[in-house]
Order: structure tokens, then C-alpha cells, then sequence
């Protein structure tokens, strides 16, 4: 089929090393520096962030203690998956993340799916990270006697339905206060924008540059985070920790939206496979060494927040400034602060950097227009992507919130990792590569049943009611039960044809855990991620699909 054409692994490497087309801009290429300290830095940038400073204080809410569970499974579930990104980025070392991975397995419309799910994670993710800076940020000049008015610290939308619900604080505040012109409020968040324009520039004038501000910049929220675990330890109630389920599993599994989009920025790093020095040895390294680095450290982050507080006071936007405000640590609040702006200043560098490669690459292929493929000739990124990057991501800003943010990403993140493990089983087996990362090859021909029965088993054990109650799809429980529903006998399949083909242990694991986590989603995820899909197929059949390099 046309629509499944895909593109030859030999295309995009060569003898020594990537042959990205420099055609239709100017054949100038990208700047080679990073190396696997720099790779594992820009994964620590990118991974510790709004997770660790806003998104976990509602997974914490919803799970309890019992969410270091969670971290640790979508730690597993991220590792399989690093591993996979790893053995893509060794074979295809060159820019464009799980969109070009995607399109030398499953074909050209999957690669176009997965480039279009990867504008979501990456966009749109960072309306989410300038809302969440902005809201530290400001927290932080109020602490130095410097207030900002209520209207250039909230968007719109927020703003508008305080007004409408008469709720009081910032938002009713900001639309009483905000000027008006020819009868429209003034209102949208300038912390916000103004971050998102500076990031911008900075990735506009170069990786180098980039490089230098997020090694420090993980350096000091390394360094922080440390202090915050030091110091919270000293104010953990063990009772804190009791019930460890208080919501049940199910509670756990509802903060996956939450707990995700902590981990999607480990694939930023593959993004940069072209500005290596040498992609196929660093890439794997600097992607495994940071989420391993990074998955311990939520872990300790979350068993330091439920000790100290209970987990019902931890629904808040900033559950590290909170907990301490709640034992009365005022001077840490200060330090929490910094850490947070920090912190997600790195993630939204290392997500801008990311997005503009992946359009170039798709422009590359044919589809998107040539201009987004330009290399500006002095500074040697992609320039005119970085810059539409900026307007996407700074333009919704303006009348979007954070809730509706958080919601819509982390799903198409989980579905493009599904697709990466996938497409590993699709690659054909490969001789050992001196110097090169490989994949161990697990035999998953009877490991793999195994597995799954004594999954089934253990679960049938600790939670007896579990497989009758998928049955009940009376009310709430149909939108629970059903994602879990498809996914026992997709496991079922799964393992089947792993049996048959002697499939490698590790993709399968990372594809099965994945879909997993797929099943935490609510529906509100799927009916979102739905649209995004029917606008992103539109835009193919309309121009990439005539225009492509394989038509």
C-alpha cells in the first residue's frame, strides 16, 4: 500500500555516518557537539521539571503513597522503552525522534501519526511548563516584595470562568482589575509568554549555547532537589504512609496522566542524534543514564512528599512549596521556588529544541513544505521551525488553561512509545557492531507466556474480584473497564506472536507495558487525542501525502 511506503533504512546513514538532505536549504547541516555527559544532561533537563514541581502533587492526590508504584512502573515501562529508542538511534542516527524510527518500521502514514502526536507531546506540552513557571515565578517576586498585577498572571480562560462561577482569588481579581479595550479584558499570563519568547531565541542561535545554559541549569536543580530531600526527611510522619493504597490501585492507575508527562522528555534526546559527535555510542547512553537517574529520583521525591504531609493535602499546582509551607519551613519555600524555575526553564529549552528537529525532518521526507527544512546558515538550526515552534507554543497560551494541557499529552506520548517497541519487532536481526549500541536479544518464545501467566496468576491471587469486575460496564465502571477489557487479549495476542516469531523479550515487555498505561487514560484523553488525529490526517491526504519523497 502507498500509505505504508516506507523508508530505507540505508537512505539515512551511511558509511560514515548520518546523510541528512541538505537539499532546498542552502546544503548547510547541523552543528556537531553534544557528547553522552551533554545527552544525559539534556535528558534530566527535559525529564525533571513540571513533573517533579507541579504534576505530582495531583498524582500524589490521587494515588497516596501508593504512587511510587507508579513512578517505578512507568520507570520499567520507559526503560524497555529507552532501550528500544536505543537500538533505533543506533541503527538510524539521525534527527527526528520516533517519527523517522516509525517510518523505516510501520510505514509513511504511522511516521506522519507519530510526528503529528510528537507536535503534541512536545507544543503543547510546554503551554503546560510556561504555566507552571510562570506560577513559581511569580511566587517568587511576591517573596521579594515585587507583585505583579493579577492580569498579566493568569490566562484568560481561567480568569473568565472564575468570574463565572464567582469563585474568589486570582482569576476573579484579574478580570475585576484587567483593562479593558473596546470592551475586551486585557488578561493573559506575561511570565509565560515572556519565558517561551526567551527560549526561543536561545534555541534559535544555536546547540552550543543551549548546551552550556541546560548543563548548568541541571547542575542547580540537581543540587536543590538534593537539599529538599535532605531536608524534608527530618519532617516525615511514618503515619503519613498509612494506608498506603488509600484509593486502591485504581487510584494509582488515575494519576497516569499526571506521572507521564513526567517521563515524556527522555525521547527529546533522540531528537538531537545529528548534533552528536558520535550518535550510534552516545544516544543510547545519554537516554538510559537519564531516565535511570531521573526515575530514582521521583521515587524519593514522592516518598518524601506523602511522609511529610498526608496525601490529601497534596492537590495542589506546587506540592514542594506546599508541604513545606504546611511544617512551617518559610525558608524553604524560597529555595523550592528557584529549583522550580530552574527546572522547568531546562525542560521547555530541551522540548523546543526537539519539536523544530522533528519538522525538519518531516520536511526532509516531503511532508511539510521545504521552509521548515532551513538551516540558518550562521547558526546552524533548524531557524524558521524553531520559530513557528515558539508561535505554537506561545499563541495558545493566551486562551488555553494547564488542566486541558496536561490531559492532552501525555496520552499521545504513551501511544508514540507503543509504536517505537513495536517497530522494533519489525526490524530485521543485526551482526554486532564494535563500538555501537545493541539490543540484547531475549528469546521470548516461551519467556513471554510465562510472564503473562504468572502476571495473571499473581493478579487472580492479590486481587480475586479483579477479572469479574472487568464485566460490570454499568456507568463509571464502562469508562474503566473497557480500555482494560481490550488490552488483556491484545496481551494475549501479543504474546502469541512472540511465541511464534521468537520475538526479543525486551520491545515486547516495553510495547505490553505501555498499552498498560494506556488503560489509566480517561476518556475526556481519547476524545481529545481523536480530534488531534482526524485535523493531523487531513493535513497529510492535503499536502504530505502528494508531496512525499516516496510518492
Amino acid at each position: 500500500m502507498r500509505l505504508l511506503r516506507k523508508k530505507p533504512i540505508d537512505s539515512t546513514i551511511g558509511p560514515e555516518g548520518p546523510v541528512p538532505d541538505t537539499a532546498g536549504h542552502g546544503g548547510h547541516s547541523l552543528g556537531r557537539h553534544l557528547g553522552v555527559r551533554d545527552l544525559t544532561f539534556f535528558g534530566i533537563a527535559a525529564i525533571i521539571g513540571a513533573g517533579s514541581f507541579s504534576s505530582m502533587g495531583e498524582a500524589c492526590f490521587k494515588g497516596g503513597p501508593g504512587v511510587t508504584l507508579l513512578f517505578a512502573m512507568c520507570g520499567v515501562a520507559c526503560g524497555f522503552t529507552a532501550l528500544c529508542y536505543a537500538e533505533f538511534a543506533a541503527r538510524v542516527p539521525v534527527s527526528g525522534s520516533a517519527y523517522t524510527y516509525a517510518y523505516v518500521s510501520f510505514g509513511e502514514l504511522f511516521a506522519w501519526v507519530i510526528g503529528w502526536a510528537l507536535l503534541m507531546e512536545y507544543s503543547i506540552g510546554n503551554i503546560y511548563v510556561a504555566f507552571s513557571w510562570s506560577g513559581y515565578f511569580t511566587n517568587l517576586l511576591d517573596g521579594f516584595g515585587w507583585h505583579l498585577p493579577e492580569w498579566l498572571t493568569i490566562n484568560y480562560r481561567s480568569a473568565s470562568r472564575a468570574a463565572a462561577e464567582g469563585s474568589t482569588g486570582e482569576g476573579l481579581s484579574a478580570w475585576n482589575t484587567a483593562p479593558m479595550v473596546g470592551g475586551l479584558r486585557i488578561i493573559f499570563d506575561l511570565p509565560a509568554v515572556a519565558i517561551n519568547a526567551m527560549i526561543t531565541a536561545l534555541v534559535y542561535v544555536g546547540v552550543k549555547e543551549s548546551r552550556n545554559a541546560s548543563n548548568a541549569m541541571v547542575i542547580v536543580k540537581l543540587v536543590i532537589i538534593a537539599l529538599v530531600v535532605a531536608v524534608g526527611i527530618f519532617h516525615i510522619d511514618l503515619d503519613n504512609w498509612t494506608p498506603f493504597l488509600p484509593n486502591g490501585f485504581g487510584g494509582v492507575m488515575a494519576g497516569v496522566s499526571a506521572v507521564f508527562f513526567a517521563y515524556i522528555g527522555f525521547d527529546a534526546v533522540s531528537t538531537l542524534a545529528e548534533e552528536c559527535r558520535d550518535p550510534q555510542r552516545d544516544l543510547p547512553r545519554g537516554m538510559i543514564w537519564s531516565l535511570v537517574i531521573c526515575t530514582s529520583v521521583y521515587i524519593v521525591l514522592a516518598l518524601v512528599l506523602t511522609g511529610m504531609v498526608p496525601w490529601s493535602q497534596l492537590g495542589v499546582s506546587d506540592p514542594l512549596a506546599e508541604v513545606f509551607a504546611i511544617k512551617g519551613v518559610k525558608w524553604m519555600l524560597y529555595v523550592v521556588s528557584i529549583a522550580a524555575v530552574v527546572a522547568m526553564t531546562s525542560v521547555m529549552l530541551v522540548f523546543q529544541m526537539g519539536q523544530p528537529r522533528i519538522w525538519m525532518s518531516m520536511s526532509r521526507d516531503g511532508l511539510l513544505p521545504k521552509r521548515f527544512a532551513a538551516i540558518h546558515p550562521k547558526y546552524r538550526t533548524p531557524g524558521f521551525s524553531t520559530i513557528v515552534t515558539g508561535l505554537v507554543v506561545g499563541l495558545p497560551i493566551f486562551f488555553t488553561d494547564e488542566n486541558f494541557i496536561l490531559d492532552f499529552t501525555s496520552i499521545g506520548t504513551l501511544f508514540a512509545f507503543v509504536l517505537v517497541c513495536g517497530g522494533v519487532l519489525m526490524l530485521p536481526r543485526r551482526e554486532r557492531t564494535p563500538g555501537r549500541f545493541h539490543l540484547p536479544h531475549v528469546n521470548s518464545r516461551w519467556t513471554g507466556p510465562t510472564l503473562l501467566a504468572g502476571i495473571v496468576a499473581l493478579v487472580i491471587t492479590a486481587v480475586p474480584g479483579y477479572f469479574p469486575g472487568l464485566l460490570d460496564l454499568s456507568g463509571e465502571h464502562a469508562a474503566q473497564n473497557i480500555p482494560q477489557l481490550v488490552f488483556w487479549p491484545l496481551a494475549l495476542g501479543v504474546v502469541f506472536a512472540a511465541h511464534m516469531k521468537q520475538w526479543s523479550l525486551i520491545p515486547v515487555l516495553g510495547l505490553l507495558s505501555c498499552c498498560w498505561l494506556l488503560t489509566g487514560m480517561e476518556v475526556s484523553n481519547w476524545t481529545w487525542f481523536s480530534v488531534w488525529l482526524v485535523v493531523g490526517l487531513a493535513l497529510y491526504f492535503a499536502y504530505g501525502y502528494r508531496n512525499s519523497k516516496l510518492a
